[in-house]
């Protein structure tokens, strides 16, 4: 895979935690960006983290990051932290359809027909794929990561929210440090392949309400999303409503001229 398709975004892992919890969770409405890896999801838990974020550049080791943040107070707890991408430049009509894997007991599923929908269609989307997702598809992986067509982003080690005090959300217990924070994120980074480049994202529409809603549910959320929007859905639930409500709102969001693009191709 060329260099600038192997960049990965980071995803707050604990982002979509409602996908990874079954139906349970989030039902209507915008998802709460989660704290892991992907600041970003829908249904997901938000991340409490200090309010003074790292800067994205050289890779530092846990050591560094403990002795940079370990001893800092959090000062919030939400999705829409500083630093953290929701939208893209309204400019253009474009739209970037995502799709979390979160693994675990939260889904290990693969949706053959919401990919294979999106590869008959020629519909680009970024795929943040968690580590217990991976291990658990990895002929899936290999293939999607092999395909011009889909970026492979990163959606944390054991999809847990980021928090430096063990906050929890959506009943799942959060990083209770800085050293843990750094393990989530760093475990899957490995996996995936040395980062190139990293971005923190989070979402502007929740196209699925975390895998729990009906096919006729995710058309209308997602044909809701306007120009620059960044939609969350999940992959990783065939048998939910994910695949036949994109196979439903891709049509008439083309046919009222918008493109879809993956996050990379509009955030450089």
């Amino acid at each position: 895979m060329p260099a600038s398709r192997r960049t990965m975004l980071a995803a707050m892992a604990a982002s979509a935690l409602a996908g990874c919890a079954g139906p349970a969770g989030v039902t209507s409405g915008g998802r709460a960006t989660s704290g892991t890896p992907r600041a970003v999801t829908g249904s997901d838990p938000p991340s409490l983290a200090p309010q003074t974020a790292p800067a994205a550049a050289p890779v530092v080791t846990r050591a560094q990051v403990v002795a940079r943040y370990g001893h800092l107070k959090p000062r919030t707890w939400g999705l829409e932290e500083p630093g953290v991408v929701r939208a893209l430049p309204a400019a253009r009509r474009v739209i970037a359809l995502t799709f979390d894997a979160c693994g675990g007991r939260g889904g290990s599923g693969y949706d053959h027909n919401l990919i294979d929908f999106l590869r008959r269609r020629e519909v680009p989307a970024t795929l943040f794929l968690n580590s217990r997702w991976i291990d658990a598809n990895p002929a899936a992986f290999r293939q999607l990561a092999g395909e011009p067509l889909f970026e492979i982003a990163n959606h944390g080690t054991r999809h847990l929210p980021l928090s430096v005090t063990g906050r929890s959300a959506y009943g799942i217990a959060g990083t209770r440090n800085a050293g843990e924070v750094y393990d989530e994120v760093a475990g899957n980074q490995a996996k995936l392949t040395r980062l190139l480049g990293e971005r923190f994202v989070s979402f502007s529409v929740n196209g699925d309400g975390g895998a729990t809603f009906t096919p006729e549910q995710v058309r209308r959320a997602v044909t809701a999303a306007t120009s620059g929007s960044i939609v969350i859905c999940h992959m990783n639930h065939p048998d939910r409503g994910t695949a036949g409500g994109i196979a439903a709102a891709v049509p008439y969001l083309l046919a009222s001229g918008y493109r879809f693009v993956r996050l990379s191709d509009e955030l450089r």
